[in-house]
């Protein structure tokens, strides 16, 4: 269906778990977030209904998230549901990738059409820094896991911030260089812990690449479901991509929602609140009920975020801010 503003609302995030096995610093602190009760958590069944209802609205796309997704158990019998439903063209995952290598061969079987796999730098010793004790080999394990399945559409994200630098950057971007995965540079978004760091933008990235690489060409190819813009660079096989939330807003061309683990759909990341679909169900709501309700939703979906310029904002807009953390929005 079509927001108030004529964006076509089609990709769906679902967000599984608040729980994850690391602490990114932009994430989470380094004693974590208190977890969530697990009755207070969306079961299966549940996110089954609430994809199949969005598919009724026109969703054809989900991507499912946490926290960590693979810390939930038996997350692939979830996908596997939300893959058989009818309306669903394409189910993807984003994951840290330590779990990866122990689950991909039944997650491609449930059919799993896509993972990205978020790895900040190549550094070992940095990789331990950024996440509070992550193994990077386990993370690049499961890289290479899912790189066994050529039928499977993968992709490594890096949030360029102040503790990477060129050479994170430059190694990283060779990844895509002999064609089996696209690497995408995602600015750091100002919610939670973002707030404490300094992002870099796609463009300061762009710079440091076209000097190692040389001048890249524009790609106007579609290569995903959401708003990254991608590059070609002579030798490479595979494609750059910069999702620019910050410096280059694509609120306009918008496509999507997000479902929180505890059942609130979200409209806009910037923004708290949201709306209850879990209280909704387990008070015994229909089918149609819940329709009209994520139906409003997405109609009122706001049209844009004030991450770059905050001054501009609306004192309702200002005491409306998301104030989770990432890990509980499902990023």
């Amino acid at each position: 269906m079509q927001d108030r503003y004529g964006r076509k609302i089609e990709y769906m995030r679902v967000s599984v778990t608040d729980r994850c096995n690391l602490r990114c610093i932009y994430c989470m602190p380094p004693e974590g977030v208190q977890s969530i009760a697990h009755s207070q958590i969306l079961t299966f069944d549940e996110i089954e209904r609430i994809c199949r209802i969005g598919a009724g609205l026109g969703i054809s796309k989900i991507k499912l998230t946490g926290g960590e997704p693979l810390a939930r158990k038996n997350l692939p019998e979830l996908l596997g549901m939300i893959k058989r439903l009818k309306g669903i063209e394409q189910v993807t995952l984003t994951t840290n990738g330590i779990f990866l290598k122990d689950n991909i061969n039944e997650l491609v079987s449930c059919g799993m059409d896509g993972v990205n796999i978020s790895i900040d730098t190549l550094n070992e010793e940095k990789y331990c820094e950024l996440t509070r004790g992550g193994r990077l080999n386990s993370a690049l394990e499961g890289l290479e896991a899912a790189l066994a399945f050529p039928e499977l559409h993968v992709k490594v994200n890096c949030v360029p911030m102040d503790r990477t630098d060129e050479s994170d950057w430059i190694g990283l971007a060779e990844l895509a260089r002999d064609g089996r995965a696209e690497v995408r540079f995602i600015e750091m978004m100002p919610v939670g812990l973002g707030k404490q760091f300094r992002g870099r933008s796609s463009d300061e990235v762009l710079g440091v690449l076209e000097r190692a690489f040389g001048r890249a060409e524009d790609y106007s190819g579609q290569l995903g479901n959401g708003p990254a813009s991608y590059v070609q660079f002579p030798g490479f096989r595979a494609r750059i991509g910069f999702i620019s939330a910050v410096s280059h807003q694509f609120c306009d061309s918008c496509n999507r929602i997000r479902l929180t683990s505890t059942g609130v759909l979200k409209p806009c990341l910037q923004y708290g609140g949201g709306t209850d679909i879990r209280g909704l169900m387990r008070s015994g709501a229909e089918d149609a009920q819940i329709k009209t309700a994520m139906r409003r939703a997405i109609y009122r979906k706001p049209a844009r975020h004030h991450f770059a310029d905050g001054e501009a904002m609306t004192e309702e807009e200002k005491q409306s801010l998301e104030k989770s953390e990432m890990s509980r929005i499902g990023g």
